[in-house]
């Protein structure tokens, strides 16, 4: 049903905290997807100071170095074009964003540039690798280094780098007077792996940054970056919503989500009926999650999670693109199901074509129905902005 070209998938995500009393974070993460050379770069930028002013020194670098490395850019001339276009600080007189480069290819060969930042841990499993890396001296800047390192990945190696906001979490307080300690940082992270083998990125690199947030005493001494790159097997789901067009296509549908193997949810309660009932499941309301704004879920066997269509989808829809993480939203099958889309990798959609009445105006032609209007820009924001890769079908 659904087909892949190959049997990995890059899980590539970041989680952060603002220095305490600021608004802006002066650290930046970018990710880019070329998608005809089938490479993904992401570049993770911590500006000068904090604030404003180092998130605008961030956004520069980052958006520079993803410009220039995928064009295949000289490193040594990127690292110095980049310093020498970062205005000037007044005070401190230089001019300076740190970054941490990672470009990695269709056959998962990744090339890390670093310049600055903590140095990235590359973990195989549980077990911590060491990778060689070639420092060039830059010509115009003496006194700075970049470090550049090869190495092709394998099923189930994480890279996990972050701002110095990480390392350096608890510097000065009692157990920690150099710092949390990239050392005990990667002792953590192998820990944790080791607890839940299927950590995905979204989940580790939130994990790591609440903890360095807690050593931090609930208040960061300078914004918490991590970013973390899992190359894992593909996560599958199938998103079903809408009947089908005529009713003899019911059969059908419920034949492709029996076979699907993969996590399953449906959005729409006419088409859970329909599912229910060609599947012989009971189908019962979990009133456990209540929302004034929200419907709440259903539960069925074999089905993940059965939300309402229309309201819930646009609710969806708005999370994705306002980039509000699940976990600190409200609970309600909107918050669910975002957090199901972002830790799947491939995600299939069977989108029924029988027009709800309800919410089509019958003046309109099809093309303008609502559902599908929603659906399309959920795939969009979900290969754009979540890297994620879609597949969609109608019935």
């Amino acid at each position: 049903m659904i087909k892949t070209t190959r049997d990995f998938f890059l899980d590539i995500d970041s989680y952060q905290y603002n220095k305490y009393g600021q608004y802006v974070s002066g650290d930046v993460v970018l990710t880019h997807k070329i998608k005809e050379e089938d490479r993904v770069i992401t570049c993770l930028s911590d500006g000068l100071g904090s604030g404003i002013k180092a998130s605008v020194l961030a956004n520069l670098t980052a958006t520079m170095a993803l410009k220039y490395i995928s064009n295949y850019a000289d490193v040594s001339e990127t690292a110095e074009v980049i310093m020498e276009t970062l205005p000037v600080c007044k005070v401190r007189k230089i001019s300076y964003s740190t970054f941490t480069i990672i470009d990695i290819n269709s056959s998962g060969h990744a090339r890390v540039i670093e310049h600055g930042n903590p140095a990235y841990v590359l973990l195989r499993g549980v077990e911590l690798v060491q990778v060689p890396g070639t420092r060039i001296q830059l010509k115009k800047w003496s006194a700075r280094e970049v470090n550049i390192s090869e190495f092709d990945m394998q099923i189930g190696d994480r890279i996990v780098y972050f701002s110095d906001g990480v390392s350096q979490a608890g510097m000065g307080l009692p157990g920690y007077p150099l710092g949390w300690g990239l050392k005990e940082v990667s002792k953590n992270i192998a820990k944790w792996i080791a607890w839940e083998k299927g950590l995905s990125s979204r989940q580790l690199s939130r994990k790591i940054a609440i903890h360095a947030r807690q050593i931090d005493s609930f208040e960061p001494k300078d914004d918490i970056t991590c970013g973390v790159i899992y190359l894992r097997h593909p996560r599958f789901l199938l998103l079903v919503t809408g009947p089908p067009f005529s009713e003899a296509k019911d059969q059908e549908l419920a034949a492709v989500v029996k076979s699907f193997n993969g996590r399953k949810v449906i959005c729409g309660g006419t088409t859970a009926q329909i599912l229910g009932r060609e599947l012989d499941e009971e189908i019962e309301m979990d009133l456990d999650i209540v929302d004034p704004e929200i419907p709440p879920p259903s539960r069925m066997a074999g089905i993940e999670l059965i939300t309402e269509g229309t309201i819930t989808l646009s609710k969806v829809a708005e999370m994705l693109e306002s980039g509000q993480k699940p976990e600190t939203a409200r609970s309600n099958a909107a918050s669910e199901l975002v957090s199901i889309l972002l830790d799947s990798d491939v995600i299939f959609f069977l989108v029924g074509t029988r027009v709800n009445e309800a919410h089509q105006d019958p003046n309109l032609p099809v093309e303008l129905d609502i559902r599908r209007n929603i659906i399309k820009k959920i795939i969009t924001l979900l290969e754009e902005k979540y890297l994620k890769d879609t597949q969609k079908r109608f019935i």
